[in-house]
């Protein structure tokens, strides 16, 4: 499995899905939430929030952008993310890999661009309210941080919204970090909130917030899923839309044991569990030892 999964990075038809639980192989550096549970802790010390949805991310945003205000929820997110720690093993060998056409990061650290600015010729396209851009799904940047600036839309009278279709000066891009749920740089866009979500479930069944470029570069493609679980509905459905009509092989390193959800997610998506510590696999993957090629990068 190891070798299918180095040989395909070889021919560039793995794609990576790196969830939040990739940051604990980051330790050189200000730690920073490397889960929902765990970022809701943070977000929830900039304002009181029912005990109810206390550990609920997605509601417990969403209160505090109706009491306090969305500029309440941005400013503590930017807080949070604002150091991160230096690119993992895994985030410097992706970025060196001699084709890399599509990366997603679906968290909202800064690690995966980082770790790109090796490489000459990327970009990103992160996933955006519609409480702050309304009418888009998705923002382009280049490498170098600016904004490039999106399509015209046009809206007809029942108010739906156009296509994440790409600005033609992307299209040359050789590698394209995806960040479906926005990320703290270059311009702290974060779809967080129950609201955001709505918004974008709405439409995505129908693809509609999934990048064209996304959508291509997929086809026939693998996706190997790191650093994610998919324990709750909103996980598998962004995971499904993303992977839709690429290949029908794909992997997820999961350690431990399964929900019945998961379970049944990763048989109907065909995905293969590799059930391992994420350290061990990376480890296998690049070859080199996870805690001591970090001690390493900080001496």
């Amino acid at each position: 499995m190891l070798s299918a999964i180095k040989t395909g990075f070889e021919r560039g038809l793995v794609i990576p899905y790196l969830g939040p639980g990739v940051l604990t192989l980051a330790t050189v550096g200000s730690p920073i939430p490397a889960a929902p549970e765990e970022l809701v802790v943070e977000l929830t010390k900039s304002a009181t929030v029912p005990h109810k949805i206390r550990n609920n991310l997605t509601a417990a945003a969403q209160y505090i952008e109706n009491f306090k205000h969305r500029k309440t929820i941005a400013a503590a997110m930017n807080k949070t993310f604002e150091q991160t720690p230096e690119p993992s093993v895994l985030h410097k060998w992706l970025a060196e890999r001699a084709v890399l056409p599509l990366v997603v990061n679906a968290w909202y650290d800064d690690l995966p661009q980082k770790a790109l600015a090796v490489r000459k010729n990327w970009g990103m396209v992160q996933g955006v309210s519609q409480a702050e851009h309304f009418g888009y799904w998705v923002n382009y940047f280049h490498s170098d941080s600016t904004l490039v600036p999106n399509k015209e839309f046009l809206r007809d009278g029942s108010g739906a919204k156009a296509p994440a279709e790409a600005p033609a000066e992307t299209l040359p891009w050789e590698t394209l970090l995806y960040q479906p749920i926005g990320s703290v740089r270059p311009a702290s866009n974060y779809v967080i909130s129950d609201s955001d979500y709505v918004e974008v479930l709405t439409e995505i069944d129908i693809q509609t917030p999934i990048p064209e470029t996304v959508q291509s570069v997929r086809k026939g493609r693998n996706f190997l899923f790191l650093g994610c679980r998919f324990s709750t509905q909103l996980e598998r459905n962004f995971a499904r839309q993303i992977m839709k009509r690429s290949s029908d092989q794909h992997w997820a390193v999961i350690e431990g044991a399964l929900t019945k959800n998961e379970v049944k997610f990763l048989k109907e998506q065909k995905i293969e569990l590799i059930d391992m510590p994420l350290a061990e696999f990376v480890a296998g993957l690049t070859g080199q030892a996870v805690a001591a090629a970090t001690a390493e990068a900080a001496a």
